[in-house]
Order: structure tokens, then sequence, then C-alpha cells
């Protein structure tokens, strides 16, 4: 296979397959999605490319689930979100300026520890180990939370595009039924996403994201394979409950984000 097109190949299975099993989840395709764009691409644009796919893939599954949102919740979760999710998304664009930490070599190959790598992959390694914790997920969390449980959660989409955890641990617990449980979130990432992309256009992450072929192949492959992945996913997966796939998951992201934050990728 040729390398330009293992980038999109990669992309976009791991879009389909995460967006069909993840649908009924109410989160999962940008957490794993992002570290992925970051093998092939910079950070920064691979937070930026994850948010176009993850927007995109929202959208579609707003169509789908439109009726089923409950707009009290989303404006309690969603508004709070939103005006965290900009001061996230600037403290991303900051973070990508600051100049390297240092650089070491490691078999021949100069590696360099920058600031913006290392605090997504810490973040993505706490994010693992969250899915990992039986404790996070049987968190009880009262619905009171919801304004400050949007707000973290907008944060950290903000910042690194890990945002869905947050707002599902607490949308969940809020009562409301599975099917306005999946579109609440789904509208509430719609608004994180819309907004981190105003501020990644205006900051220092590039503003054409399809600036280059293999750019613009993986964004269109993520998002084609998001489509598909979401429309099967509410036809034939009703409930899926894969702890094996989330432990191979999670140990994925934990390598990755161990080898951004060392500089090793």
């Amino acid at each position: 296979m040729s390398t330009d097109l293992i980038g999109p190949v990669c992309i976009g299975l791991v879009s389909l397959l995460t967006s069909g099993f993840t649908l009924f989840s109410g989160f999962g395709l940008g957490t794993i999605l992002m570290p992925v764009f970051a093998l092939f691409f910079p950070v920064p644009l691979a937070v930026a490319a994850t948010a176009v796919v993850h927007f995109a893939g929202n959208l579609f599954k707003f169509g789908l689930l439109a009726k089923q949102a409950d707009w009290p919740v989303v404006v309690r979760f969603g508004v709070p979100a939103a005006l965290a999710a900009t001061a996230g998304a600037a403290l991303l664009n900051l973070f990508d300026r600051l100049p390297a930490w240092g650089s070491y070599q490691l078999a021949g190959t100069v590696h360099h520890v920058t600031a913006v790598k290392a605090v997504i992959g810490v973040l993505i390694v706490l994010f693992a180990l969250l899915e990992l914790s039986a404790r996070f997920q049987a968190l009880q969390l009262p619905p009171r939370w919801l304004p400050l449980g949007g707000a973290l959660s907008g944060f950290f989409g903000g910042l690194s595009g890990n945002q869905g955890a947050l707002r599902s641990a607490l949308l969940i617990k809020a009562g409301l039924r599975k099917e306005a449980f999946v579109a609440t979130g789904v509208v509430a990432a719609i608004i994180v996403d819309a907004t981190r992309l105003m501020v990644y256009g205006v900051g220092s992450v590039p503003q054409h994201i399809f600036g280059s072929k293999a750019l613009t192949g993986s964004v269109l492959a993520g998002t084609v394979c998001a489509f598909i992945g979401a429309w099967v996913g509410k036809r034939v997966l009703r409930k899926v409950t894969l702890r094996a796939v989330q432990i191979v998951v999670a140990a994925g992201m934990l390598v990755i984000g161990t080898g951004l934050a060392t500089g090793l990728i």
C-alpha cells in the first residue's frame, strides 16, 4: 500500500468502527480518533482535523436523532461547555507557540519534547486511565453539577479533543431516556466542536485544514466512515458493552499519549 494511503485508510477504519460502536455510549469518536491523527500529522493539526470529523459526524447523528434531544439540559450543559471550549482552544494555540522544552537522541534520531505534545500526551494518558477505572465508570454525579460538568467537558474538548467521557458521566445521571441521552450528548458535542473550530481557525493552528492532499484525504475518509458507522450503529448496535475493546483502546491511548509526551511521536 502506498504511504500516502496508509493515513487515510487507518483513520477511516478507526472512524468507521468507533462511530458505530460508540453511538449509544455517547462518546468515544474524538477520544480515539485524535491520537490516530497524531500518528500522521502535527498535534495541533490532529486536534483540529479530529474536530472537523467529530463535528460532521455529530451533525449526521443529529439528523438521525434530533427529535429526542432534551433542550433544557442542552442549555444547562452546552452553554458553559461552549464558553469553556473557547478557553481550552485558545490554550492549545498558546502551547503550540511555545518553544521546545528539550530534545534527546535515541537510535540515531533526534526527538523534541514540546509543550503542546507533552500536554496533549499527558491528557490522553489521563483519559485512558479514566477509561480503565471502574470507579470512574460507576461515578454518580447529581444533575445540579451539569453546568460545571459542561464547563469541564468543553474545556478539555477545546484543549485536546477529549470531551466525551466527562460529558457522558454527567448526562447519563440526568434522568434521560437512552435516546434522549444520546441526542442531548450529540447536541452538546456539536456546540463544543463549532466553538473550538472557530477558535482554531483564527489562532495559530493553520486555518487551511485541507492544505495538503494527505490531510484532505484523511479528513474526508474519517468523515465518510463516521457517517457509515453511525448509520449502521443506529440500525444494528442497540447496545454494545465490550470491555475487552475498551481495554485495548485505552492501552493504545496510553502508548500514543506516552509517545507524544516524551517526543517519540
